[in-house]
């Protein structure tokens, strides 16, 4: 099994439960749901001229559409030769629920890694039963996918980004139309750190007892 990969890279953990965590972040390629403010749009399209070598991926130093495709020996390997000491690995996009994760996962999980994936809850997850699954629902998307319910099921947390009211009604109603378990976590995440919907997320968690999550990382200029 291979993966198609944008970047690998350790740094810290910046939103949802986990944050502040030391991370390895495994960026996958290819997502068609078309989120107007994703952060990654360079993970969008897998076209065929951007594939590299993996030595060549390896000396990227901004963020651009070049992808390799990778084994789970591999990855592994990329960790052992950078001198990644992190063991809470992050697998994100693009959308990485459009791969199968499991052969990943197993490998990783045998040496001794902790697996979280960051999903916009619209394709079939293939992920390990220890995997922390945060699932970021995406609605009413330009690509026109739909959040599937036994996703929101397998969710351990379920991580919204909103700028105004009408993202926390249309998260309402996803929560009483799909059901999640007890123990989920919730937490709502200013889209760009803009004032006022950081002023709504604050509001809304201190009066529902969900999380806010701020994206640490922007905020430290860390990748």
């Amino acid at each position: 099994m291979n993966y198609r990969i944008n970047e690998i890279f350790e740094t810290l953990q910046g939103e949802g439960v986990f944050t502040g965590v030391p991370a390895i972040f495994v960026r996958l390629q290819g997502c068609p749901v078309g989120c107007p403010w994703c952060d990654t749009q360079h993970t969008w399209n897998t076209d065929a001229d951007k594939q590299v070598a993996v030595a060549e991926l390896a000396k990227k130093t901004a963020a651009d559409d070049r992808w390799a495709e990778l084994s789970a020996d591999d990855i592994v390997a990329w960790f052992e030769r950078n001198g990644y000491r992190a063991k809470h690995v992050v697998i994100t996009g693009g959308e990485p629920a459009m791969f199968d994760l499991q052969p990943l996962a197993e490998v990783l999980e045998k040496r001794g890694y902790r697996l979280q994936i960051e999903t916009s809850g619209t394709f079939p997850l293939q992920v390990s039963a220890a995997t922390w699954v945060t699932l970021s629902p995406k609605l009413d998307m330009p690509g026109g996918y739909l959040v599937q319910p036994e996703n929101m099921r397998r969710a351990n947390e379920i991580k919204h980004p909103i700028a105004m009211q009408k993202h926390i009604d249309a998260l309402d109603q996803l929560l009483q139309q799909y059901p999640v378990a007890d123990d989920v976590v919730i937490s709502l995440q200013p889209i760009s750190q803009r004032p006022r919907a950081t002023e709504l997320a604050i509001a809304t968690c201190i009066e529902r007892g969900w999380r806010l999550s701020v994206q640490m990382h922007k905020y430290l200029n860390i990748e």
